[in-house]
């Protein structure tokens, strides 16, 4: 795959970004405070990984310093994502946060990021785990941090038909 780079928005003429998740820091030059010319060439800028796999980036601009997710200057770059909080996020299509090609990359709800994954749980739908205590499946979803149970079931299935009708609901009543 051929490699394209573009200019990082908000930092134009300094860093770009590239569809492969790379960021490199471009060739200027100035007149420093005492009148003398000074040149720093272009690099490839140092990636680090944060304790959650994510992959973090510093960008300088006015002597001051910034982190960015690089995930998050792929899709500023590349998707047209302008950051806006939690409404919309940038999700990582194949659930490896150190995989920032473009093409991994998707723009969605923050609900949908979060219901998208089940992660390592007894069941393998979200919202549905096993009660040892009572033997059955249990169904649950969190809203705003309150964690709503849905009743217990004989079924895997059926406790997750009762966590996607409460899905649905919540969505229809977070769009009237």
């Amino acid at each position: 795959m051929e490699e394209i780079w573009k200019d990082i928005p908000d930092y134009e003429g300094l860093y770009q970004v590239s569809n492969l998740g790379r960021v490199k820091s471009l060739t200027r030059e100035w007149v420093n405070q005492i009148g003398v010319k000074c040149r720093r060439n272009g690099t490839i800028k140092k990636l680090y990984v944060e304790n959650r796999g994510y992959v973090i980036v510093n960008l300088w601009r006015n002597s001051k310093g910034k982190t960015y997710f690089v995930h998050q200057l792929v899709a500023m770059a590349f998707l047209g994502h302008i950051p806006n909080g939690l409404k919309l996020v940038v999700d990582h299509i194949n659930d490896n946060p150190s995989d920032n090609k473009v093409e991994n990359l998707q723009i969605v709800t923050q609900r949908f990021n979060s219901c998208k994954t089940q992660g390592k749980y007894s069941s393998k739908y979200k919202g549905v785990y096993w009660g040892k205590n009572i033997n059955k499946w249990r169904a649950q979803i969190e809203i705003k941090g309150i964690k709503k149970q849905l009743g217990s079931f004989d079924c895997e299935l059926k406790a997750h038909q009762a966590y996607q009708n409460a899905l649905n609901n919540l969505i229809i009543q977070e769009t009237n």
